[in-house]
């Protein structure tokens, strides 16, 4: 019969934290441990595991295969130990936590917005921090925890995430409540005519799925301006002629504004919430989802 060996579980989080880090000091640092030590239990991994694991590089160290193999395992270990030593039940009146969000400005007013509103209500102590989208970084950050629930769009969400459809969002062309235009809908020469704002999602773009739309039938707007930000556009909206084709859900309850059909069909997007395995059946991450999902999702 074969061997089976115990590995002592501060030895896995020693693990976790060299994978993360690829760095000895950094790993030592994040579990407030000596260099000496986290030196130590790398050398008892490696008896472990019969493998280097890490190999010294110009950078810090390198993992082996066998590192990279572990990674997720071991990542799925802990998430199950830590919700094993959490309280059956979770009590959101007394919970204490961080959660952190990412999301784009759109989602932020969107979403964010209101969920934290209705956060703050059921569970007072719950810190949340809010931070951009990075898509290239997101499944790291998911992973290693620094990102705890994403909101993104479904072409985005990369396909280890578990996920969950919150809504479908159409858009609505905007302008100050007082335009010259504000009285009966726009046609579609008018529309073209009128100079518009563009929200980019990206920054510095000046077309968007509003100008595909009318480039399927030949024709163009003037785009005269391209901002990253709602609030600034919904500023300049409300001073200006200008006119913008944003999503529906940003104007809905916006003082000075009002909103019209857009003259041709522009094709809207859906909103999903992500969210890494790590936290799949913690107690405080299933209740917090629970309440996204009830405010957004249609019964």
């Amino acid at each position: 019969m074969r061997d089976i060996k115990t590995v002592d579980l501060n030895l896995l989080k020693a693990l976790d934290a060299l994978l993360d880090e690829r760095n000895v000091t950094r790993a030592a640092a994040r579990l407030s441990l000596t260099q000496p030590a986290m030196s130590g239990m790398l050398t008892r991994l490696r008896e472990s595991f019969n493998d280097p694991l890490f190999v010294r590089s110009q950078r810090g160290i390198v993992p082996t295969q066998r590192a990279l193999d572990l990674a997720l395992p071991v990542k799925k270990v802990l998430a199950e130990i830590t919700t094993l030593l959490q309280p059956a039940e979770f009590d959101p009146r007394s919970a204490s936590l961080t959660l952190t969000i990412a999301a784009t400005d759109y989602a932020l007013q969107a979403i964010a917005v209101p969920f934290l509103v209705e956060l703050k209500k059921r569970a007072p102590q719950i810190r949340v921090a809010l931070l951009p989208i990075e898509n290239q970084l997101l499944p790291q950050q998911l992973e290693r925890g620094e990102i705890d629930l994403a909101l993104l769009t479904p072409p985005n969400c990369p396909a280890e995430l578990h996920a969950r459809r919150l809504y479908d969002e159409d858009y609505v062309c905007v302008m100050r409540s007082d335009h010259p235009n504000a009285q009966q809908p726009l046609s579609l020469d008018e529309f073209c005519t009128l100079e518009h704002a563009l929200f980019s999602y990206t920054g510095g773009g000046f077309i968007g799925v509003t100008d595909e739309a009318l480039a399927r039938i030949g024709r163009s707007r003037q785009v005269m301006l391209s901002v990253k930000s709602f609030l600034v556009m919904a500023s300049i909206l409300r001073a200006s002629d200008m006119i913008a084709v944003v999503p529906k859900r940003l104007v809905d309850s916006l003082d000075g504004l009002v909103t019209q059909p857009t003259p041709i069909p522009v094709e809207g997007f859906t909103k999903i919430a992500a969210w890494h395995e790590r936290t799949h059946q913690n107690p405080a991450h299933r209740w917090i989802r629970e309440l996204l999902f009830e405010l957004f999702i249609a019964p």
